[in-house]
């Protein structure tokens, strides 16, 4: 089993910058290759869109309404992902939630509300 757990969340004014963590811990005795994770949002009215994924390897992907603003990395070595958003919008507000898979598996964290004021 996979617990992600993320942080860094909050509330910010248009053009602001938030950095998000995700940190995925396994349990004891158990061996998970986590080779995707990925952060997603889903706003009320909203389907869940991805926001940005990255492999293992580094290979990145990027929502369009996102590109250029926001920034997904990794730490292979902590299992943990991070999402550095700047320029933000309004319409950015929404829960963003982080996904890492592992084969077969897929993990979900709780989520994290991300607020954006105009």
């Amino acid at each position: 089993q996979v617990q992600l757990v993320e942080s860094g969340g909050g509330l910010v004014q248009a053009g602001g910058s938030l950095r998000l963590s995700c940190a995925a811990s396994v349990a004891s005795g158990r061996i998970f290759s986590i080779n995707y994770m990925g952060w997603y949002r889903q706003s009320p009215g909203k389907q869940r869109e991805l926001v940005a994924a990255i492999t293992s390897g580094g290979n990145t992907n990027y929502a369009d309404s996102v590109k250029g603003r926001f920034t997904i990395s990794r730490d292979n070595a902590k299992n943990t992902v991070y999402l550095q958003m700047g320029s933000l919008k309004p319409e950015d507000t929404a829960v963003y939630k982080c996904n890492a898979q592992s084969g077969p598996f897929s993990f979900w964290g709780q989520g994290t509300q991300v607020t954006v004021s105009s």
